[in-house]
């Protein structure tokens, strides 16, 4: 089809576009602009008022201080908080006299006086007299019903001091019963040793070649030696001396040069003498005595064996811990042990010697103490570190400073050291006569009114003045009882000390400190292994 000339064509659709086009226009402009203008109008006007508010509520925030709205004698809290400590009390009494109705109403809109004041302190705000009115006009009509059903103050003040002394009476109880059981399970040996106890004195009974090497080696010289080192340690545990002794040859540059002197009783003497004749130890000497072969300890000569045949002293240390006026700690049978006091006679048990280093059974060797023996005592008898950082561990601390014997004779503020690890000159020993001093003290305190606790006391009374402070790195203390030890401490302490209740041996043993004394433990020897499987 042939196209028209251009004079022909109809120009009216043409013009109609461009003014369909130009409105499109015009109105999308429009729209541009009323949405701007609308969104301005929105924006500006929210922005304020927000900012405005977070001012002001922060502002409130800042200014209320709940603890002084508690306090305030005019604020709905302080009201609320007061019927509602008075509330419980009723709710106590009503629970006593079975009235569950009551009970339940006042726990009821006690939980609800509870709810509102930790709003109030998470909120900032005080609170109104609406949100208060019901809760206190609800609390107060029960209080009145309580008191109208003879809840009076003065039954309530019975009620309560009553509660109270209850409360005192069972925790008092379980304070002494916790005391109690804590001392037998520190004084009770575990399975395992028993079994391991039994074991070796069966061997010793069984075995006369055993007995036979004893016998040979009891007359050894080196026991008499003074060009050796000589170690002393009292007791009736065999593998805690064990670990004294192997903790100390281990870490000794010359463990040859080392002898250790051993006294136990008559019912652990064999067990002890199969362990030692039965272990090497680095070729130290090893010297095993039954106190029971000790004849010059006896009744005439001792005070603390007079004592142990003593009906009263027997009664107080050896009766029920719960007939106690008391503390129970005090009376621990082995305060009055003879091995435990056995360390007041060391000159007495080696004649020979002219210095010792004395071990208690609870102490893990960490460093070589050969260089103990060359240390300068300037003339003093006992050489031991000090345990007066604190002011618990000065003199009156131990000792009962109202007893005229006691207080002109000594310094209150005096330091006290450690018996643990101590160095012995026996022949200032001698010269200063301290068996007899020792002597005279315990013989004052027949009535135990000077002190009462252990051979720290009589110690500290018959080495005054003739003691030298050692470093305190030679002796740290309180493996058996302190949590948190510096670690660094430790590691740097010739000698640790589990004194204390929770000893390595036991299962209530700090868990932290007990790989330092197990990595000495002999756990090859079989009569070990035998009784720790058949234990568990």
């Amino acid at each position: 089809m042939r196209r028209r000339a251009a004079e022909y064509r109809r120009p009216v659709r043409r013009k109609l576009s461009y003014w369909i086009w130009a409105l499109f226009g015009l109105f999308s402009v429009a729209a541009l602009v009323l949405f701007v203008v609308h969104h301005n109008q929105q924006e500006y006007p929210l922005k304020q008022p927000t900012q405005e508010n977070e001012r002001i509520g922060l502002v409130q925030h800042e200014n209320l201080n709940f603890t002084e709205e508690i306090l305030s004698v005019t604020s709905l809290a302080r009201q609320l908080g007061e019927q509602m400590i008075l509330a419980k009390a009723y709710l106590i009494i009503a629970k006593e006299h079975n009235n569950l109705h009551l009970a339940w109403e006042l726990s009821s809109k006690i939980r609800r006086c509870q709810l509102l004041l930790s709003e109030a302190a998470l909120r900032g705000r005080p609170i109104t007299l609406e949100e208060a009115h019901p809760i206190v006009s609800g609390l107060s009509s029960l209080i009145y019903k309580a008191q109208d059903a003879h809840y009076d103050i003065a039954t309530t003040i019975i009620t309560m001091k009553s509660h109270i002394q209850a409360l005192e009476e069972r925790s008092n109880a379980a304070t002494v019963q916790g005391t109690i059981f804590g001392q037998f399970a520190a004084e009770s040996l575990p399975k395992s040793l028993h079994c391991l106890h039994v074991r070796l004195t069966a061997d010793w009974l069984e075995n006369s070649a055993l007995r036979e090497l004893a016998d040979e080696k009891s007359n050894s010289p080196r026991f008499m030696d003074n060009n050796l080192y000589h170690f002393c340690v009292f007791s009736d545990n065999v593998l805690a001396t064990s670990v004294v002794v192997n903790s100390t040859v281990s870490n000794a540059e010359h463990p040859k040069q080392l002898v250790f002197h051993i006294v136990t009783n008559k019912i652990s003497y064999g067990a002890m003498q199969a362990w030692f004749l039965g272990n090497d130890f680095k070729g130290c000497a090893i010297e095993v005595q039954n106190i029971e072969e000790l004849s010059w300890l006896n009744v005439s000569y001792s005070p603390v064996l007079r004592q142990l045949h003593d009906a009263e002293a027997r009664s107080y240390y050896f009766g029920d811990p719960q007939d106690s006026k008391g503390e129970v700690k005090f009376r621990n049978p082995k305060y009055i042990s003879l091995l435990n006091h056995l360390r007041f006679y060391i000159p007495e048990i080696y004649p020979s010697l002219e210095k010792v280093v004395f071990l208690d059974d609870d102490v893990v060797v960490q460093k070589d103490l050969i260089p103990l023996f060359s240390l300068d005592l300037h003339g003093n008898v006992n050489g031991a570190v000090e345990t007066c950082l604190e002011a618990f561990h000065r003199y009156y601390k131990y000792l009962n400073f109202s007893n005229p014997i006691i207080s002109s004779k000594f310094d209150p503020q005096a330091c006290g050291w450690a018996f643990g690890m101590n160095v012995f000159d026996l022949i200032a020993w001698k010269k200063a006569n301290v068996t007899t001093r020792y002597h005279y003290w315990q013989e004052q305190n027949a009535d135990r009114t000077l002190w009462k606790l252990g051979t720290l006391p009589p110690g500290l009374l018959t080495f005054y003045g003739l003691t030298e402070p050692l470093d305190r790195r030679w002796h740290v203390l309180g493996l058996g009882y302190e949590l948190n030890i510096d670690n660094r401490l430790i590691e740097s302490a010739a000698v640790i000390h589990f004194n204390g209740n929770m000893k390595p041996w036991l299962k209530l043993a700090i868990g932290s400190y007990k790989h330092l004394w197990e990595r000495y433990v002999n756990h090859t020897h079989p009569f070990l292994q035998d009784c720790i499987t058949s234990s568990n």
